[in-house]
Parts: structure tokens; sequence; C-alpha cells
């Protein structure tokens, strides 16, 4: 039975990328910064297998601490493994508060990872990345972003992106430099929604709950593409273990960019009065950027808005065989998911 490391068990990705080789058969050992936190972990993959109609066995799991920013751990952590599903990163809800010290965070995660692993002699290590590492700072374009683009980091895009970006540039790097025979691949998440497992808050979702709350009276400007977490964890098992999958990136979407007031649309037609507070006009891209200089969330959506970020997976369909979940699907059941765990603040 191989052993895999999945680095970030508790959040949103890992915990289902846990499940997804659980279930799969593997024996998975798994990275949290607070070994609190395990039994809760523990109790929301039992109730997200029971919800997946999948067998959960606790023997094949084991938790333990570890942290990016120490090398402390690591070593332990990736002794045995055959892969590692690097995950965890600075995300918008626990980002350094420093531009500069987001970035040095997760470039120096992924390089601790890297070492780690090849001094363990891993065979395939696989970097959650983002589409925030592909389709920013570009000009505007009709044409769907695919693995060959990289995001501009010279350009005015936020933190987040350029982190994801430069900690990226920094692994392939390494495994071209030092990597002595480990094998790398990366999974480029678009925006990400699916049920959750609990009660967290994971910010990919708060667009959703923001609509059902009633807290975004009008849609931002712009459209991304989508993608459901369960399929995001069927294509880290691919680009793991697939020979295809080494030393390529991989989109994760399921399909074409939708706007934000589409997303609301299909809200209201599949929960009806349930998200009834959905809105139901678009801003215009003029007084978005005029109110993004009061509203800070709008100001931090201001190099999206009036663009639409589409991403194509059609090389994960053709090369691994991964075939996404309906879009329209996903975003129900995000909804049905977030009213089922009280995840609403109203």
């Amino acid at each position: 039975m191989d052993k895999v490391l999945v680095t970030g068990g508790s959040g949103f990705i890992g915990s289902w990328c846990v499940l997804t080789l659980l279930q799969a058969g593997y024996a998975v050992r798994t990275t949290v910064r607070d070994l609190r936190k395990e039994p809760t972990l523990r109790a929301q993959l039992h109730g997200a297998a029971e919800f997946e109609d999948a067998d959960f066995e606790d023997a094949r799991l084991t938790v333990v601490r570890a942290e990016l920013q120490s090398d402390d751990g690591w070593a332990d952590a990736v002794a045995g493994c055959t892969y590692v599903l690097h995950v965890a990163s600075p995300t918008l809800r626990n980002a350094p508060e420093s531009e500069e010290a987001m970035i040095a965070a997760a470039r120096d995660g992924v390089l601790r990872i890297l070492r780690a692993a090849r001094d363990a002699s891993v065979r395939r290590v696989v970097l959650t990345s983002a589409f925030g590492a592909i389709g920013y700072g570009h000009p505007r374009r009709s044409a769907p972003y695919t693995e060959q683009d990289w995001t501009n980091v010279d350009a005015d895009i936020a933190p987040y992106q350029k982190s994801k970006t430069l900690a990226e540039r920094a692994a392939w790097q390494f495994i071209r430099d030092e990597g002595d025979g480990l094998e790398f691949a990366a999974v480029h998440p678009v925006a990400v929604l699916g049920p959750v497992l609990g009660p967290d808050d994971p910010p990919s979702l708060r667009t959703i709950r923001g609509m059902l709350e009633g807290s975004v009276p009008a849609c931002p400007p712009f459209g991304t593409s989508w993608v459901d977490v369960r399929d995001v964890a069927d294509l880290h098992l691919r680009a793991m273990t697939d020979p295809a999958a080494a030393g390529e990136r991989w989109l994760a979407s399921a399909g074409r960019s939708l706007r934000m007031v589409e997303v609301a649309r299909i809200l209201r037609e599949r929960l009806g009065d349930r998200a009834a507070k959905a809105p139901t006009r678009e801003l215009p891209v003029v007084l978005a950027r005029v109110l993004g200089i009061v509203n800070p969330q709008l100001r931090a959506l201001r190099p999206q808005l009036g663009q639409d970020f589409d991403a194509t997976s059609a090389k994960a369909e053709r090369i691994l065989g991964w075939k996404p979940r309906p879009v329209g699907d996903t975003i129900a059941e995000t909804a049905e998911s977030l009213l089922a765990h009280g995840a609403l603040s109203v």
C-alpha cells in the first residue's frame, strides 16, 4: 500500500484530497499546524464519506504536526511516502500582512517540501498551484487561458496571485537544478466550489455565501471559470499517478467563464426561495471602480473588473481522462452544503 503525504489536510482542498486518497486505497499521512484539529478533521472526513457513500478507515490516516515556516517535522512527515500532495499554502484567510512575507511563505514552503521529498526518495510531488499563477496581469483577451500561460508578476496584481506564481516558478527551478530525479507536477484550480465538510468558511465559498445572505446587493462585473473541489482532488490523484502527468501543469476548470450574475441566476433557479436574496443585476464597470474607492472588497477586485477569466481543461481531459462535474450542479450543491451546515450569518 503506497503512502501519500498531504500537506494542509484540514483545509478545503486538502481535506477532500485526503478523503479521495483514502477512498482509492492509499495510506495517508497529513500535516496540520495544530494537532487539536485532528478530531474535527476525522469527524468531517467521516461525514463526507457518508455523503459520498464511501468507506473511511481511520487506521489508514495519520495526522502529524508541521509548519511551512519551519524545517521541524518535515523529514519525519515525508519518511516512507511514495508521493506528496503539497496543498498547504498561505491563503486569503491566513495570509501574512505584507506582500513580501506572503511571497516568502509560499516560496520557502514549497522549497522546504521539495527538499524533504527529494531527500526521502519520494517518487513524485504534486503542487496545488492556482489559476492565479496563470491568468493575471495580461491584457484583456477572449481566448481561454491554458497551461502555457503564466501570470505577469510585474503587472498590477494582488499579493496572492504573485505569491502563487513565484512559488511555482521556484519549484520548477528547483526540480531542474536540484531535483535529482524527483518527479513534479502542478495542478491549477480556477475558482473552487463544492460541499463543505463542516461549519468552516473557506474563502473560495464566500461568493456563494454572500449571495445567499443578501450581502451582495449587485454582482461585481467580471466572470471566471469554476470547478468542484471533488474534481480538483481527483485531478491531484491523476497527476500523482499517471506517467504522462510528470513534468506538466494541469488546469482544473469545469467549463467556460460565468459572470457573477450568472452564478446568482443559477442559485435562484436551483434553490428557489432559499436563494431569494441572490442579486439580480450586475454593477456597471465604471460604477464598480468608483465604489472601489470606499469598498475594500471591490477595491481588491479592481484588476478583474470588466474581464472574463476563461480557462480550459482540455489538456487534462484529453491526456489524463479527467472529467469535471457540470458547474451548475456544483453551484447548487455548494449552496445546499452551506445551508445544511449553518454556515450563513443570517
